[in-house]
Order: C-alpha cells, then structure tokens, then sequence
C-alpha cells in the first residue's frame, strides 16, 4: 500500500510543478507578510531653504521624504555645521533634507539607529551580518505634500524720519538696518546678531536722536532718515525696490537731494573690534571722511579696547550676491557703507542658524572656553550703539572743528543708551523666524517694528515688493515644516536574509518532493525491521 502511495505522489508532484506551488504558497504568505509598523515617535521637522534668485534655484528642490534612518559621526559640529551651511545653500540639491529640534524620543531613535548600524569592527562577517538583520531600524515619513511656489508674497520695508531744521536744502543722513534671518532652514533662523543686533542698534539711535530733535536748542541742521529694510538675505530686495521708487518714480524725495552719507549697520552685537566695510575710500572734506574720522576718534578716546578699521572692497556686479547693503546704494551713486564687527562678508555666522540669542553652557566645549556659536553680548551692542551714537553726533553738531575734545561724551544721564531696552528687543526680535519666507506684511514684527518706529520718528511708512510674475527677481517655496514619523522597522538586509532563507526553503522541498519515490525508499530501508537469516 505505501509503495503504491508513493507512486502516486511522486507523479503527481513530477508531472505538475504549478500543483506543488499552489500547495506550498499558503506557508510562503505566511513567512513573508509584513511585520506591522510600529509608530516610535511623531515630530516637527523644519526644511532645508528652497528659492529662486535672479532665475537662479537655490536649496532643495523635493519635500517628500520615505527613507530609512541612517547615522553621521562628527566633532565639533557646530563649527563643522557652520562650515557646511554655505556650501549647501550655494547650490540645489535634489535630495529633501530637514532638520529637527532634539529630544528624549529623538535622541533615542538616534541611540538606537547608532546601535544597529555601527560597524562591529570586532565581529566576524558572519556575525556582523546577522547583528545587523535582527537590530530595530526605523523608517522616517514626511506627512507633507511636494512643494509649490508661492505667489505674490510681499516683502515688507519701514521708512521714518526726523526732519532738520535751518533750510530746505539740508543734507540727510540715512540709517539702514534689515531685520529679515537666514540659515539653512527658515523656520529656525533667528538672526540674533545678523540682524536682529542691527535693528536694535537702529531703534537706539532713533530714540535718541528724537530727543535731541525734541528741543529747539540740539534741532541739527540735518534730515535723518531711518529705514528697516526687507528680504535683505535676499540680495536685499527691499532696499532695491525702495531706491527705485525713491530715485526713479517720483519727483521729490530725500535721496534726490542732498545726501550726506548711508550708514548700514550689520552684525554688531559682539566683538571688541568694529570694521566700516566701503566700497570706495571716502574722499576727505567729505561727509563720510567725516564720520569715518568720528569713528576713529570716539574709538580711541573712549573705547580704547575697540580697533576700530576700514575694510575696502569694490562692488563686484558679476557676484549673484552683493557682500554688504551698502552696495545697492553705492551702485546708485549714492555715498554708503556698513558698520560691522565682521572683518569679510563670507563669514559664516551671517547666514546659520546658529546664529541665536545666547548659548547655553552645554553647548561649550569645555570650562572657560567660547560659546560654541555666534551670540549677542548686550554689553558689547550697547557700546557699540554709544560709540556709534557720539560719532554720528559729532559729525551732525560738527564737534570737532568746534574744538570739542574726543573724550566729550553726549548721551549720559537722561540721554545714555538703554541696555534694558536694547536686551528686550533683541530677545523679542529673536523670540521668533525671521525668514523674509515667513514675515508677510500681516506679520507681528512688521507691525511691532511700525510702532517702535512711529514712536521715535514722523512720516512712518510701509514699503512693499512683489516679484514680477512674468520675471521674478525672487521665487519663494511652501512645505517648510512639517511632520514626520518615524516607524520601527526591520533594516532592509532582514528582508533580503529572508527572501534567502525563503528561497533555500522551497528549493529543498522541490527537491525533495521530485524525488519522493527515492527518499521514501530510502527511508523505508532504514526503518524497516532486519529479518534474521535462519
């Protein structure tokens, strides 16, 4: 009977290969269906820059992201991530890439995707193999959709002024400050010193002056115009568009007149160094030789710990971006520069993300070294705003060829500079983004910044830029932040290990099926009872 039955199976399972498969398929299902996926952690996550300048595409180009975690090892990488922000942002890529705010979960998906894909240099091949198929593996999704270019956005820009008295041909003096950030992702760019040291620097000095302008006896002979300005990561967008519509499109305006100088301020709340970036050498009788030779002298009578420089570097029109905003309006003609702690424009604390209020003591490298990255010294910015402050006053009350020494000292007592005030508003300032992509003209710091203005400052006003919809200077992307989940997988070796072990599987069932009649013979032989010889 079993002979017979062998026969049978052994055609049956020879003749008909699709039989044997439909036969096995059910345990197959079964050993390859897919583990369910386990959601370890949900977060928000914050996207690389994604624009277009002058036709030009910068940052990347895709939001959707479905990949596994992987891990990078580095030192110092703070300095390192510093580094390696301009060099991303300077082209695209196609590649999505985010970042995120670290916490216990996301420092323990981080603990674990290191624990599975570190090398375990000790082990054999063998073991390394299998130690990397049966490790945990999270894979991480964007719940996003793809990015689109966002249409009229407008940058915003705030003028005011403070009217001289003695004529109508007076000269003006231009105060410039943009309050826009820039980093490698918007929504954590903050912009402590670069900019948001500037447009503290800037509101000081208008609140000042305002009182000086209050009396009748310091009302100076000069127009001061103060404007905050725009999209200036951005090639400086606002201030373009404001000189076109102040020099182009209408018939009467202060820069049309006669203007002293423009002084832009840019990155100084740190340092004991302050560097006046120029385009030209200015040129001496004039206005600006004035005001660099004001710079020199309160530097070195009163601030002696402050070396204070001229840096000359011509505007290069073949460069995508301009090194300083002073720059659009010597490209204009008209007599400018900048005001920095910075020596060079390529400085990587303008464009970081790191670029914060202040650095926590766990971010330092050691007991008594740096901050790990760029801060705001309120003691440093208020010096500077002093400094700045009596020199711009000496140049407008012409101290100097009055004979007043270089130590007299002006804003003291109920005039001095206000160290509270300059620390609220720079910790307002950099309470939130500051990404031209994010503040719309809607936005609390434009409407927060009009009111400080209007405060110190008469005739205060918006200015707005759209790109040209045919030509756009500037292109602007949505899906900057989103949220991503990250699910507990197996890596995908454990899928290929199986697929493997599946294979081998049915490849010694086929075997073993086509040859039944053989194996069942021999495994009869071996159990079937010996008979004794009589």
């Amino acid at each position: 009977m079993f002979e017979e039955a062998s026969e049978v199976f052994d055609n049956m399972f020879k003749s008909s290969f699709p039989l044997t498969f439909i036969v096995f398929i059910p345990a197959v299902l079964i050993l390859v269906s897919p583990l369910p996926a386990e959601a370890a952690h949900e977060f928000t996550v914050y996207r690389m820059q994604q624009y277009d300048l002058q036709g030009q595409p910068y940052g990347t180009r895709n939001a959707i992201l479905n990949t596994e975690a992987r891990t990078v090892e580095a030192e110092d990488i703070v300095q390192q991530f510093m580094e390696l922000e301009p060099e991303m942002l300077a082209t695209e890529t196609i590649v999505p890439v985010y970042f995120a705010m670290e916490d216990d979960e996301l420092l323990s998906i981080y603990t674990q995707t290191l624990t599975s894909s570190s090398s375990q240099g000790s082990l054999s091949a063998a073991e390394v193999l299998l130690h990397t198929a049966t490790a945990n593996g999270f894979q991480m999704v964007t719940s996003g959709a793809q990015s689109k270019a966002v249409s009229d956005w407008a940058i915003t820009s705030l003028e005011g002024r403070l009217a001289g008295v003695g004529g109508e041909d007076l000269p003006t003096i231009v105060v410039v400050a943009h309050y826009d950030s820039f980093g490698i992702a918007p929504w954590l760019s903050y912009g402590a010193d670069s900019n948001g040291s500037g447009v503290s620097m800037l509101l000081e000095l208008a609140r000042l002056f305002s009182k000086l302008y209050t009396y009748k006896r310091t009302h100076a002979g000069y127009n001061l115009l103060f404007f905050v300005s725009g999209g200036g990561k951005f090639n400086y967008q606002g201030t373009k568009r404001w000189l076109e519509d102040n020099l182009d499109h209408t018939d009467s305006s202060l820069l049309q007149d006669n203007v002293a100088f423009v002084l832009c301020l840019d990155t100084l709340g740190n340092g004991d160094s302050l560097h006046l970036h120029v385009s030209k050498p200015p040129k001496e009788g004039s206005p600006q030789f004035s005001l660099l030779k004001e710079l020199e002298l309160v530097a070195a009578s009163q601030y002696p710990e402050v070396k204070f420089s001229m840096v000359h570097k011509k505007i290069n029109l073949a460069d995508d971006m301009l090194a300083w905003e002073h720059e659009r309006f010597g490209i204009r003609r008209l007599p400018a520069f900048t005001l920095s702690h910075l020596p060079s424009h390529r400085l990587a604390q303008r464009f970081s993300i790191m670029d914060v209020r202040s650095v926590s003591p766990s971010s330092r490298h050691g007991a008594g070294e740096p901050p790990a990255g760029p801060h705001v010294d309120v003691k440093k910015l208020s010096r500077n705003t002093k400094l700045v402050a009596e020199a711009l006053a000496r140049v407008i009350y012409n101290l100097t060829e009055k004979g007043a020494p270089g130590d007299l000292q002006i804003f003291t007592e109920q005039m001095q500079v206000q160290d509270e005030q300059q620390s609220a508003v720079v910790d307002w300032l950099t309470a939130q983004p500051r990404a031209a992509q994010l503040v719309d003209k809607d936005s609390s710091v434009v409407s927060t910044l009009e009111y400080h203005l209007g405060h110190y400052l008469k005739d205060v006003k918006r200015h707005y830029v759209k790109a040209d919809k045919r030509d756009p200077e500037f292109v602007f992307y949505d899906q900057l932040k989103q949220t991503m989940n990250a699910y507990r997988v197996k890596p995908a070796i454990f899928d290929l290990l199986l697929a493997v072990c599946i294979a081998a599987y049915l490849g010694m069932m086929y075997l073993a099926i086509q040859n039944f009649g053989v194996f069942y013979s021999v495994v009869r032989r071996v159990t079937q009872p010996k008979t004794k010889a009589n």
